[in-house]
């Protein structure tokens, strides 16, 4: 015997099914959501300190695009799901998250218009030692590398890292070798966190490196105003 249905009791449920998609995900966007995995609980506490603290975590690690929707939360929030619950879930410190230049760039992409040659442009620490870089000519070089870099190559630590050396945010390790105030990070020296804390802009600038016919050097003057280096060059 086939049932009958009234249109109002299918709107009804099909309304009901629509309520309970729209919370759960309401919900699952909720940084405090993501906090209740103790994997994620330090990651959530560094942000809560950031200078990002007012940013959620789906705005930087979820694309808006219906593949990044899928991919991104669908996808990937299930599978650490079912690795907390019935997996080995990753220690804090070899999380590897990956972040998408074009979340980076919804915001800040002024930061590749503006003129980073003029030192009245630089904004404080970097103004302090003179840095003076191109983020365009990076993110072009990047893509011309085909090797998946983009913004978190240099700011991988920007949200969920510790201030270093005074400065009131996390900025990137611009060197390590040469670095006059040396850092150690607090991770196990195996660990994700540890090489990406390490991991500094001789990655690329070792005098070895070419890029479009030149190699990249190391000399303090290629990111550096003279002026505010030349104690350390003599």
């Amino acid at each position: 015997m086939r049932h009958k249905y009234s249109p109002w009791a299918v709107l009804a449920i099909v309304a009901g099914a629509v309520a309970l998609g729209g919370g759960g995900l309401h919900l699952t966007n909720q940084p405090e959501f993501c906090a209740s995995c103790h994997t994620i609980a330090p990651s959530y506490e560094s942000w809560a300190k950031s200078s990002h603290k007012e940013v959620s975590c789906v705005d930087c690690h979820v694309r808006s695009t219906p593949e990044g929707w899928l991919r991104d939360k669908a996808y990937a929030g299930t599978k650490d799901v079912l690795i907390t619950w019935f997996g080995t879930p990753t220690v804090p410190h070899d999380l590897d998250a990956t972040v998408h230049s074009e979340l980076c760039l919804s915001c800040h992409r002024e930061i590749l218009r503006v003129s980073e040659v003029a030192p009245r442009d630089l904004p404080p620490p970097v103004k302090e030692v003179g840095l003076v870089m191109s983020h365009r000519k990076h993110m072009e070089a990047f893509a011309k590398r085909g090797k998946g870099e983009g913004c978190v190559t240099c700011h991988s630590r920007v949200v969920h890292g510790e201030p270093i050396k005074g400065y009131p945010i996390v900025v990137p390790r611009g060197h390590v070798e040469a670095d006059s105030k040396p850092h150690e990070p607090r991770h196990p020296k195996d660990s994700v966190l540890y090489r990406k804390a390490m991991a500094d802009c001789f990655r690329c600038h070792d005098g070895k490196t070419e890029h479009d016919g030149a190699v990249l050097s190391r000399k303090c003057e290629t990111c550096h105003l003279p002026e505010k280096v030349q104690d350390l060059l003599f």
